[in-house]
């Protein structure tokens, strides 16, 4: 399971239009799923990504956490994270789960953040989304739980 973490001072997700999901700020997440994924790695990302320092204290160093200030978490479906693009020109897709697999490990991701006392919105699982964001820093990381 992957997750790109953009820390956000807002962002919303919009489906023909109409805004599904929004955050003022905390994290947008966006969530690639494996075939080798399953509930235990949801909760064990939630987790992690709860508790991830990537947002400044008084002294401007990144020590505190989504759980610490208390920020919102917008998460996104992603299948083209779990992409491989080792080689050629054309991502392949063989390493991303299969809908009936990913939708529900994605809503375990979702319950796990929220099981930690996470403020959740999301976007719709399968849908062609629309993402607006303002990246706060920059900052972005990648949680790889195949890499850990």
């Amino acid at each position: 399971m992957k997750a790109l973490l953009q820390r956000v001072t807002q962002a919303k997700v919009e489906v023909g239009g109409e805004t599904v999901g929004a955050i003022d700020g905390g994290l947008l997440i966006f969530l690639g799923i494996t075939p080798s994924d399953n509930e235990a790695t949801a909760s064990k990302l939630a987790q992690r990504v709860a508790g991830y320092r990537l947002f400044s204290d008084a002294d401007d160093k990144m020590n505190l956490s989504l759980s610490d200030i208390q920020g919102g978490a917008l998460v996104v479906s992603q299948f083209t994270l779990a992409a491989d693009t080792n080689s050629g020109r054309r991502p392949s897709f063989s390493t991303a789960a299969p809908p009936q697999q990913a939708e529900p490990l994605y809503q375990a991701f979702v319950k796990a953040l929220q099981r930690l006392d996470i403020e959740v919105a999301t976007g719709e699982f399968g849908a062609d989304m629309q993402v607006s964001l303002t990246n706060d820093g920059p900052v972005t990381f990648l949680l790889d739980t195949e890499k850990n």
